[in-house]
């Protein structure tokens, strides 16, 4: 049984927002999407997603890529991805996730997030939050793993938690793209000099304050988090392998099994996701959008 979020607002109860049992996760029941949501509700939104993590919007068959980037932007300016082949046509700010392939060519990245990561944790401004739109959806596949880093960081030890809120870290994106390119070919194409020169490695603290909660949480992740800069390269490696492992543990995974129509928000501030991926001949389709955030803040400097 899930129960209602109990933060106090004066929306409407036009819809109805439950807890899912665990560490993070809300689930939206009765929103469409489609039609204009007043800003108070907006707002509980925003509040449930900085609190929860992740929120499961369900039944979203009615909305169209405009109106998805429409609602998108009221959480901020939208990011336009890197990898320009997958833009959905005419839209810009919807990078399509999809094994699907047309004419030869795929008409999405296939392979996105088979690793743990944090969308956009390489660039000097990460990612707010991501908006994914389920379209085309298999049924018992394809699922997304969600871990709370918030939660991670709350479970380390004190003496772990002061150390680490010393230490910055790099982030990079052409390296993560060299090597899946290598296994995956012409489902991921290689970026250009000029492409590779918009994303340079950039440094983040490894322990980041939300700017909405105040929550401290871990800022790093195996798919863009390359190395500690305050340590050598042996320390820097076996820290963060420590680190990895412990984020990803059973206790901070919220598991979301797609249905038709979903669209899930989430918090890449505080967390992590991996795609467990579905087999080529089952198809799968997905519009995202990602919402620029701010640059994070360590706990001294927050």
């Amino acid at each position: 049984m899930t129960a209602a979020v109990r933060t106090p607002d004066t929306s409407s109860d036009a819809f109805e927002i439950r807890e899912i049992p665990g560490v993070l996760g809300a689930e939206v029941i009765g929103l469409d999407l489609s039609q204009p949501l007043p800003e108070s509700d907006f707002l509980r939104i925003r509040r449930t997603l900085a609190e929860r993590q992740v929120v499961v919007v369900r039944g979203q068959g009615d909305l169209t890529p405009e109106q998805h980037i429409a609602f998108s932007r009221r959480f901020g300016p939208l990011e336009i991805h890197i990898q320009h082949h997958f833009h959905l046509a005419g839209h810009p700010e919807i990078l399509v996730v999809s094994n699907v392939i047309e004419n030869g060519k795929p008409i999405g990245l296939a392979d996105a997030g088979r690793y743990w990561h944090s969308d956009l944790s390489y660039m000097a401004l990460p990612s707010l939050g991501s908006l994914l739109h389920a379209r085309e959806i298999p049924e018992g596949a394809g699922d997304t793993l969600f871990a709370s880093l918030a939660a991670a960081y709350e479970a380390l030890p004190e003496e772990t938690q002061r150390r680490l809120q010393t230490l910055t870290a790099e982030h990079g994106y052409a390296a993560r793209n060299r090597a899946q390119q290598a296994v995956t070919g012409q489902l991921r194409p290689g970026l250009t000099a000029e492409q590779e020169a918009k994303v340079p490695p950039v440094i983040h603290p490894v322990v980041r304050v939300h700017p909405e909660t105040g929550r401290p949480s871990l800022f790093i992740s195996e798919g863009f988090t390359s190395r500690i800069v305050e340590l050598p390269e042996e320390e820097s490696r076996a820290l963060l392998a420590e680190l990895f492992a412990h984020s990803i543990q059973d206790r901070f995974i919220y598991r979301h099994r797609w249905r038709p129509d979903d669209l899930v928000i989430w918090d890449n501030r505080q967390g992590i996701h991996l795609a467990t991926g579905v087999p080529p001949d089952v198809r799968r389709t997905l519009y995202r959008t990602t919402v620029q955030g701010d640059k994070p803040q360590g706990i001294a400097t927050a």
